[in-house]
């Protein structure tokens, strides 16, 4: 069921279709962190991973920022591995970088910071697994 949480399944998939390019704030170079697995199972579907980690060089082979603005190239969507406390400043950073979609890996919500996405034009996804909507979409 759609909410202001998490688009509907039609929606979803749409996006999964139009998106290149997903910046993947606190992405680990560690391989048994889950923003790791999630980064690396999308990068091996073929979208175009940008990691975001102001401690790493490298990640999953590409470069690495130190934040949003940095990024030299477009980016689609923002993938949030960061604890709730940090989600403002990310999603007003995805807002400045012209993102389409803000998304919040599970257990991360920050209603404010949604709303003012939200209000900005961004897709808002709370709460939900990138890697496991994409796997139940695509079948």
């Amino acid at each position: 069921m759609a909410t202001p949480d998490k688009p509907a399944d039609g929606e979803l998939k749409k996006l999964f279709q139009e998106i290149r390019t997903i910046a993947v704030v606190g992405l680990s170079d560690n391989q048994s962190k889950p923003s790791n697995r999630v980064a690396a199972y999308l990068k091996n579907k073929g979208y175009k991973i940008v990691p975001v980690n102001p401690g790493a060089e490298e990640i999953l082979g590409e470069k690495s920022y130190p934040d949003l603005k940095s990024i030299p190239v477009p980016v689609d969507v923002v993938d949030v591995f960061r604890r709730p406390e940090f989600v403002p400043q990310v999603a007003e950073d995805a807002v400045a970088i012209g993102a389409k979609v803000l998304w919040l890996q599970e257990d991360i919500t920050h209603e404010e910071a949604a709303k003012k996405a939200r209000a900005a034009g961004l897709t808002v996804v709370q709460d939900a697994c990138m890697l496991e909507e994409h796997s139940r979409l695509s079948g």
